[in-house]
Formats: structure tokens, sequence, C-alpha cells
């Protein structure tokens, strides 16, 4: 399967006694005893730049800010203002900072163990140590009693511990299991380091390969890795081969992908027989295959490239590859092609009009199906040489699951994690052939969290052309809908990703203090299908925005909340939908919360030299071009900064982020200063050592889940002058 960088954002953290705060005595500022400590919010210089792409004039003042060496002594001193005026103004919310960062920790069991899971000799799992920022890779050979080996210590000196970013890109165990290699990023900037370590002796190899990019596999003889790299814009656009014990600048380059469309990834089938390359645009892909064993052996082709029909999901089983195709089948269909003859396919699993067909995983006796539809994820098991096929139940009516990888081929158990607003992540194991599932473990929350304290509710807008929204509530009990909850609304809608209900236990510490929590499931996503992303791109994005808006304006109208109590977040693309619904009902919303947004979108979608835009034509459009330049104009959130009220913001950026320049942030929050009518707070916090997902380390990263609650509750809150925030 592709693995497809996108500018894409977590929703919700990982797992996340109250006392009191001065609050504001008018939206938007902090309480008056505070007020005249505040400086006044930087200004960024206004330094006009025309553009004048097909003859439309564009200025714009604050192109300074964008410097790809992230090295300007004014860009860094403009960053380090807007920090140092976001830790002032939030000055009056520390305490309830404090008390957050201190809640959220307090639901963690810090010292935990995941589900270990058996692949060839050994049980392999990853455990926490409280007070260590970072996972320690483990496993045990043959028995869970075995001493434990410690493959990968991530706090360890020369690993995390002293940076101030560590993050592992991929990891893979040679398939004797006596090497595991792994790539490392220290920036955030996503261009990793590939090295290799001796897990018998303990030390690391001499091997070390720079700039590698998302994928890595091992061939069958342990001694050649093949290794994903990018280009100058980061694109994965090449696979290369290396050999143990020779040098880097030797390694031999197997494919090369020059059309800037698409995308390479490298993976290898679950019994691992084949290596797999797939080469992906958003609208057509082709995969090549290799046999395990013969690394030096020609790649082959296994589907061609046909005009709009993608491959996303290859495996192998028996003496056939299964592949998902959309050829005639906008839901995807999945055929069986003979490994002897690929280009005998014949249709093993026909497309459904109502359900997508998301993915597969496949075992020696089974393949089983990733559905959704309605806005609901399921599992069917299919037995192909038995003609049989299954449905897998699930408790609740909203839920989601994510699968595990599941690497024994030769195995009748699949393992799942089943999660909901409401119930921790849980682990299960489900025997595929009784039809029956274990338990294996439930996240343990902490602090004496009740799951029958709250409850979910599933709504539905309608949308400016008909269509029914989506939208899925969590909320502390019981729920009087009379508009005074106060409510935070997130989505994202785009590429195709589903923004499924999971459980947080961070978001105890708003559901707590009353805040309802919503998703609304937008077009440009999947939860209703196929055809639910193709009506949220390209010429359709603005349904994006619109379905939002009906989303906002539902739950203000049954009363879930009001205007005045309404926030809304959203990350990365979900940051271009925010910047777009504020541009467009400043009004609706009392705050926002925009994560590393998306929203410069005509002058990063023109230039090739940034990372995800020449992909991303076939997503966004190419405003080099009509008639995408005026149809991106017409939402681009800073090209569409009005002189208008907007609510107060919270605007965050990571110095080193590849898919989202932080430029882009700080050249908004700067044309928002210069042109809104309000005073309400306009915040912009960089990371000034981090990319895209913001902190490496689990305990840094709740202290930024605990500044952005902070924001939210001292903007939706309800209270009177002086009291405080619980």
């Amino acid at each position: 399967m592709l693995t497809r960088p996108t500018r894409l954002l977590l929703a919700l953290g990982a797992f996340a006694a109250r006392s009191g705060v001065a609050r504001a005595q008018a939206p938007g500022t902090p309480a008056a005893t505070d007020t005249a400590a505040l400086p006044t919010p930087p200004i960024a210089k206004a330094i006009p730049k025309v553009d004048t792409t097909l003859g439309d004039i564009r200025v714009d003042n604050y192109f300074w800010l964008r410097d790809d060496s992230r090295k300007s002594p004014d860009v860094i001193a403009y960053l380090e203002a807007e920090n140092r005026y976001v830790a002032a103004w939030l000055k009056h919310t520390d305490a309830l900072q404090t008390r957050l960062f201190n809640e959220m920790k307090a639901r963690i069991k810090e010292t935990d163990l995941s589900v270990p899971q058996r692949e060839g000799q050994y049980y392999y799992y990853s455990r926490t140590v409280a007070g260590q920022q970072y996972p320690i890779l483990c496993r045990k050979r043959g028995s869970l009693t075995a001493p434990e080996e410690v493959m990968l210590d991530e706090n360890a000196p020369g690993a995390g511990a002293g940076r101030a970013y560590f993050r592992v890109g991929v990891s893979r165990v040679s398939p004797d299991e006596r090497m595991l290699a792994f790539t490392v990023d220290t920036t955030g900037a996503e261009r990793y380091l590939l090295v290799v370590k001796d897990l018998v002796g303990g030390a690391m190899l001499a091997d070390s390969v720079a700039q590698v990019n998302y994928s890595l596999e091992w061939a069958g003889d342990n001694r050649t890795l093949f290794y994903g790299r990018g280009d100058a814009a980061n694109r994965p656009y090449e696979v290369v081969r290396h050999t143990l014990g020779s040098a880097s600048g030797t390694d031999s380059v197997v494919f090369h992908e020059a059309d800037v469309l698409y995308n390479v990834d490298l993976g290898r089938t679950k019994d691992h027989r084949f290596l797999l390359i797939s080469d992906q645009s958003f609208d057509q892909s082709d995969i090549r295959y290799l046999p395990a064993d013969h690394p030096t052996d020609a790649w082959r082709p296994l589907v061609p490239r046909t005009p709009g029909v993608l491959y996303p999901v290859a495996e192998h089983r028996g003496d056939d590859f299964l592949v998902l195709s959309n050829e005639h089948a906008l839901n995807f269909k999945l055929l069986r092609l003979s490994d002897r003859d690929p280009a005998r396919a014949s249709e093993l699993v026909p497309a459904s009009d109502s359900i997508l067909l998301d993915g597969i995983d496949v075992f020696r006796d089974y393949v089983v199906l990733y559905e959704r539809g309605n806005a609901t994820q399921r599992i069917r098991v299919l037995s192909p040489e038995r003609h049989s096929v299954y449905a897998i139940d699930f408790p609740e009516k909203i839920y989601s699951y994510r699968t595990a990888e599941n690497p024994e081929f030769d195995s009748d158990q699949l393992r799942f994690t089943y999660a909901s607003f409401v119930t921790p992540p849980s682990v299960y194991d489900y025997d595929l052939r009784r039809r029956t599932r274990q338990l294996r473990k439930r996240t343990e929350v902490l602090g004496g969290y009740d799951p029958s304290h709250y409850g979910m509710a599933r709504a539905w807008a309608t949308a400016k052309d008909g269509a029914r929204i989506p939208i899925s509530l969590v909320y502390r009990n019981p729920l009087v809908k009379d508009g005074a909850r106060p409510l935070l609304l997130y989505a994202y809608g785009s590429y195709g990703i589903s923004t499924d209900p999971t459980f947080s236990s961070n978001l105890v510490s708003l559901l707590d203090r009353g805040v309802v929590y919503a998703v609304a499931h937008i077009r440009g996503g999947q939860e209703m299908g196929r055809q639910w992303y193709e009506q949220g791109r390209l010429l359709n994005k603005k349904n994006t925005f619109t379905d939002f808006i009906a989303a906002a304006e539902h739950l203000v109208a049954e009363r879930y909340t009001s205007t005045d109590r309404l926030a809304i977040r959203g990350g990365s693309a979900g940051g271009l939908l925010m910047g777009a619904v504020l541009n467009m009902r400043p009004d609706l919303f009392k705050a926002a919360v925009a994560d590393v947004p998306f929203v410069d979108v005509i002058n990063t979608m023109s230039d090739s030299t940034i990372p995800l835009t020449t992909e991303e034509w076939l997503q966004w459009g190419d405003p080099r071009k009509a008639p995408w330049y005026s149809y991106m104009k017409s939402y681009s959130p800073y090209d569409n900064v009005a002189h208008q009220a907007y609510p107060a913001m919270l605007v965050t950026a990571g110095l080193n982020d590849p898919r989202v320049g932080y430029w882009e942030p700080a050249k908004w929050v700067a044309k928002l200063r210069a042109t809104k009518t309000d005073d309400h707070v306009l915040l912009l916090r960089t990371n000034m050592g981090a990319g895209h997902g913001g902190a490496s380390g689990r305990y840094d990263a709740l202290h930024e889940w605990a500044i952005r609650y902070a924001f939210i509750l001292d903007q939706i809150l309800p209270q009177s002058t002086g009291t405080a925030i619980p």
C-alpha cells in the first residue's frame, strides 16, 4: 500500500482536580488586571511582492517571511516575538495549563507495555517508562517468560536523549531476525538517516545512508536493503538497493519516477515472497514486483498504468496476487492475479455502490476485508476456498477500529484495536476459524475514568446541495440541548482520509468541564464512500467548507451549543478548512485553533520546489492554469482575508515543517493582524525545533495540548467577571 505523505495532523492527542484562574472581562482579552502588562502584538513589516499569474495582479506583502534556510535573523526575530506574545497573552492561563497537563499525564499509565506480537521466533513489543519521552522496542525469544532483549531504546544517548526532536520513521527486522534496520529524524524535516543494528552483538553497523525517505524493506538474503529516496522537494521518487558493508555511494537505483505527479512507495507481501514498488498519483498507479530471494533480478510489472485506475493495495496468497482496483468500480473491487501470468485476472470481491472497500489483510486460509460506509467501519472475513464470508460485529453504534500489523501469514488470529469516544483502545485477537474474540488489553485510563459518565450521539446536517453530513458527538452526561453547552467542532476533509470516532484521554479534560466534542464527517474524506472524497476535491473543494458550515449551523440550530460558545479546530489541510470557513462565516464561531494550517494555497501550489506541491496538483489543481487559478483563489484563506471581524484565534507552526512551510501560518497571521477589524486575540505559536507533527516526546506533546485546551477553555467556558476556569 502506498503511504503517501499528506498535509495530515491527528485529530486528538495521544492518551491524555480543578482550581481557578482569573478570566477575561471581555471576549478575546485576558483579565483587566493583566492587560496593561501585555506587549502589543508583533506587526510584520509589509514588503510588497507582485504576482501577475494569468494576468491577475496579486500583492503579497509578507512573502519575505519565507526563508528556506530557516536562518534569516529578521524571520527568526519575528517568530520569536510572536512566541513571546503568546506566552504573555496566555500567562493568565498558566495555572490552567499546569492543571490540564497534570490531568492528562495522570490519566496515562506512564510505565506500560504493548501487547506482544508473535513474528517468527520472537514476541515483539514496546514499553514505556515513567519520566521517559520515548518508547523502548523489545522482544523475547520463543516465550513471554524468556529474557527481554532491548532492540532500540529511543531514550538512550545517541538516540532521543538530549535532543529537542527525535522520531523513528520506519524499522524492519531482517528475515533471520539478527539485524534491525531503522530510520531516524532529528529535526522534523522528514529527511531520515538509515542505520542498522546487530541485534545479536548489540553494536551498530558501519552502514549509514542519509536523505532516506519513508520506505524500507529487507530482501530475503539478509544482506540487501531497499529504501526510498526523495528528490529536491522530498517527493518519494526512487527505490535504491543497498548491500550491507558497502558504502552508500555505491548503492544502485532500481526504480526512478521522473513524473512529478507520482509518488513511489516500497512494500513487502505478508507471505515474505515478494517485494513491491507502488508508483501512484492521485488518479492512477502501477505496481512492480520482485521475488524477495532474488534482490538483483529485474523488477517486473504486476499491473500496468491505466488512465483513471488506482491500485492502492496489493498482497500475495498461494499462487495469486490480490489487488484492489477502482477500474469500473468507484468503491473498489478485489482482483486475483496469477503470479505466473499477472495478465490473467479474475474478480474475487465485486465493488459495492454504497460500501467502500478500504483495505485487505491476508492469511493462508482467509482474506479480511476492511470496509466503510454510512460513516461506519466494518470488517468482513472471506474464505475463498470455502466460498464463505461473514462479518465481525461490534458492541457500539459509534466506534472505530485500527488494524494491527498481523505479521504472521500462517495464522488464524486477526488482531485489531477497537475504540470509541468513550471506550479506550482495546486490543482484540479474533479467531477467524471459531469466530470468537479475546480481549488482550484495554488501555488503562487512570484517575477514576468511568465510561458510563459520557454519552455519544450521531447527528445529521443538511449541506448546501442537500447532501446529509454525519456528525459524531461525545459529551459528559446528561446532555441538555438548551444552547448553553460549549462545543468544540473538529474536521479534516481532505485526501480521502476519514476521521473516525476514537478515544482520547486528553479529551476528558474538556468533557469534564462541560464541553461537547463533535467531529463533522465532511466531504473530502471517505466516511460515506469514495464519492464523498471525489465531491470534496479539485473543482468540488468548496463542498468541504460549506459542509463544515452546515454542520456548525445544525449544532447551533439544534441547541447543542450557541455561536458564542462554539470553538473549531483543524490542522494541516484541516487548517485550510479553518481559514476558509473563518473568511466565509466568522460570525458563526467564538474561537478557532488552526494547527500548521495550509492557508497560502495559490503561492504554495504554484511553486514546484515546495514539498508535496507537484503530487497534489491532482488534489487541489494547478493554479498556474485556468480554471484552477480562479477557483483556488476564491477559497485560498490567505488570499481572502477580509476587512471584517474574526473570532479569537490560536495558530501553530513548526519551523522545520516540510509539509506546510512555517511561513504559511506566519504570513496568514501577519495579514490578519493588518486587516481584521476586531480586537479579539490572534496568536501565532511556532515550535522552533519541530516539524509537521509538533513535539516528538510524549510529555512535550502533552504540554502543547495543554496550551491548546487552555486557549479554547478560556474562550468558550461560560463565566462571569473574576470567576475561575475549573
